[in-house]
């Protein structure tokens, strides 16, 4: 545990919090903010608390990001309180708002920052070793999509513009193929064809919006596994945390990033694509918990475009990499020149691999419904 620093404990009492600061510890598996566990002692009990800088470059209006964030959260905890849930307090992050009422304190240097509870008694995976596993954490995102189901995503701020609307992604991707930035196009000839094949996907479900077919729900829209926080007791998950990116989108876009993500045979950046393939077995094990969570508040369409949800989300991520690839590696962080591009292919030779197995994942996700 670390000294207390002045500014650290400066920016706590600008926060309406009882206790006397001890000491924090640096959380250093973040990739947007910097996150600081925080001890208080409050009349000899050790009250902990997550104190976060927010990143600006990337949440430019931080209004907007926190009004998203507690009005999504206050909506879950009441919820719960209602239902009788046992210890409301541990489904939901609560947020405290600062002295002068506003949820985010701006510091001297115009950095700003939030602070919420800390849930103690969890823990969290960061990849898949069993369908257990996979599906408490599809039975976790959808109870977090059927709790917010009588809430209006509409009423939401689009935190990231655009942000899984796959064909203005399609049009950075053809934009970057024109400029060719960073001159390496010739390389990637196979990768831009089979991105063009399937411009037509990327209409599907946007269309789909625009004419009233599928709903705008709350979502979370970054369903990886380390975004859910299991009990230690009941191994389920309880709370669904890093609520930055929450805005109106579809369920289909949370389901299918989960699939991307977590019934992918091979990691995100394995170079041998021959190991890449999809689980059915997990995505059984993910439909079966989703399901058993969603079910009763989806739509009969949502429920059937599950497997192309999935599809979409990979072939989505898939094209965001070759893009960046593209224009000289300037938005995803990368290890060694070729990153984005593994990454890419990566993407594809799933996307291929779920359109070969189309029809057994839309059987078993009827199975389930």
């Amino acid at each position: 545990m670390a000294r207390k620093p002045f500014d650290i404990e400066e920016i706590c009492k600008q926060f309406s919090i009882k206790g006397v600061f001890t000491g924090y510890e640096k959380i250093n598996n973040g990739h947007i903010n910097s996150t600081y566990n925080l001890i208080f002692d409050d009349n000899n009990v050790v009250a902990k608390y997550v104190l976060q800088k927010i990143n600006t470059n990337v949440f430019k209006n931080p209004d907007e990001l926190m009004s998203n964030i507690v009005a999504v959260t206050e909506h879950i905890r009441k919820k719960y309180e209602e239902n009788n849930v046992d210890c409301p307090e541990r489904r939901t992050l609560s947020f405290f708002p600062c002295l002068d009422g506003k949820y985010y304190y701006t510091d001297k240097d115009n950095q700003c920052w939030r602070l919420y509870t800390f849930v103690d008694y969890v823990y969290s995976f960061n990849s898949i070793d069993s369908e257990e596993i996979f599906y408490n954490a599809g039975a976790a995102f959808g109870e977090f999509q059927d709790i917010l189901s009588d809430f209006d995503g509409a009423s939401l701020f689009e935190t990231i513009k655009n942000f899984h609307h796959t064909a203005s992604r399609f049009n950075d991707l053809k934009k970057a193929i024109d400029d060719n930035k960073a001159n390496r196009l010739d390389s990637v000839k196979d990768e831009v064809e089979f991105a063009l094949q399937r411009e037509a996907d990327t209409h599907v479900l946007v269309d789909m919006i625009a004419e009233g077919k599928l709903p705008l729900r709350v979502t979370h829209n970054d369903t990886k596994l380390n975004n859910i926080l299991f009990d230690n007791i009941t191994n389920k998950g309880i709370c669904i945390i890093d609520l930055d990116t929450v805005m109106p989108g579809l369920s289909l876009y949370d389901f299918g990033d989960s699939i991307r993500f977590g019934a992918n045979t091979a990691a995100e950046d394995e170079k041998d694509v021959s190991k890449v393939s999809l689980s059915l077995s997990l995505y059984e094990a993910y439909v079966n918990g989703y399901l058993s969570s969603a079910k009763d508040t989806l739509t009969d369409l949502e429920k059937e475009l599950l497997p192309f949800g999935a599809k979409i989300m990979t072939y989505e991520c898939g094209i965001r990499f070759l893009a960046d690839y593209l224009n000289g590696d300037v938005y995803f962080k990368t290890e060694y020149p070729e990153h984005n591009l593994v990454r890419c292919r990566t993407q594809f030779a799933l996307v291929k691999d779920m359109e070969d197995k189309m029809e057994k994942m839309m059987e078993i996700t009827k199975k389930y419904c």
